[in-house]
């Protein structure tokens, strides 16, 4: 049994607040916590519930500087703070700054693996700490640990429905007959749909997560970014399409698909009783490969614990 690591976590959002909460049911002892205005560290083991109720009751997590989670006594970094584009700050900077203090680092960020690959893995060669990123991609699947379980070689593809919010839209397009513009209202009602939802619903989400996976097949002989994805997202598609393939026997998913030739994300018509024609919030990818055929993986791809789950899951997979 691997023992127990000392948590730095960057981010007090849905995610990180999890960490924090389940850090100690999985061994672990959170040392330093920040959101992006306020820290608290305490060498030896801050107050998880105290630093998570202040969140939520005064919108700050405790009176340390943000900065001093970087310079603390921790074996692991969880970066967990909103993804960027483009150059990947701050979270790049934040695993830069704990690999090269020879520290391990534990991304449910994508921007760094989605946008910076090849700097991250040049920054890891050259430390004692290692970088994994279970979270980045499907929450609580565990997809790229299966990748790297049969080997990047072996994998041909990995497709798949990688947006919750997207798929309960076109979801609940197909079973109510009902347009866009209605059922995005209904998600936002519900907390599925962000208020701005155009990560989501334009693609980029699930081309973000895709890039990741074309990166890791790549294995290093070429680096991927989201300028190199073609993608479209769901905001066009209408009611009556969605009608059409129904009667058909068909329904419409996002779909995106990643190999190690490039990167495709859109609406696709997929078979009503295919693996592929998730309900609700649920992901679901497919890995296609050389000698175990095609495996499906589906859960819970998004939400504070299930992605927690698989944070912590990369924690204990750290020598």
């Amino acid at each position: 049994m691997t023992a127990g690591k000392r948590l730095a976590v960057l981010g007090a959002g849905a995610v990180g607040g999890a960490v924090v909460d389940l850090a100690a049911a999985y061994g672990h002892t959170v040392v330093a916590f920040a959101d992006s205005a306020s820290a608290v560290v305490d060498a030896g083991g801050i107050d998880a519930d105290a630093a998570v109720d202040r969140k939520a009751a005064e919108g700050h997590v405790g009176d340390d500087d943000p900065e001093d989670v970087l310079h603390a006594d921790y074996d692991v970094l969880v970066e967990a703070t909103p993804t960027t584009l483009g150059d990947a700050e701050p979270g790049f900077s934040h695993l830069r700054t704990a690999l090269e203090r020879d520290r391990h680092v534990v991304l449910a960020n994508k921007g760094p693996v989605a946008e910076r690959y090849a700097d991250v893995r040049e920054l890891e060669h050259d430390s004692e700490g290692e970088v994994r990123f279970e979270a980045a991609v499907g929450g609580a699947i565990p997809i790229v640990s299966t990748v790297e379980d049969l080997g990047p070689s072996r994998v041909t593809a990995a497709r798949g429905v990688l947006n919750g919010t997207a798929n309960f839209i076109l979801s609940r397009m197909a079973a109510e007959g009902i347009d866009y513009e209605h059922v995005l209202a209904e998600a936002q009602d519900l907390g599925v749909a962000e208020a701005d939802p155009t990560f989501d619903v334009e693609g980029t989400d699930a081309a973000l997560k895709c890039v990741i996976l074309a990166n890791v097949l790549a294995a290093g002989d070429r680096e991927f970014t989201l300028s190199d994805a073609d993608v479209e997202g769901i905001t066009n598609v209408p009611g009556s399409a969605l009608e059409l393939a129904a009667e058909d026997g068909r329904t419409v998913r996002l779909v995106g698909e990643a190999t190690r030739e490039g990167i495709r994300v859109g609406p696709r018509l997929v078979p009503g009783n295919a693996a592929l024609a998730v309900t609700g919030t649920r992901n679901i990818v497919q890995l296609e490969t050389d000698y175990a055929g095609q495996l499906n993986l589906s859960g819970r791809g998004a939400g504070g614990e299930p992605t927690a789950s698989a944070v912590l899951g990369d924690v204990g997979r750290l020598g």
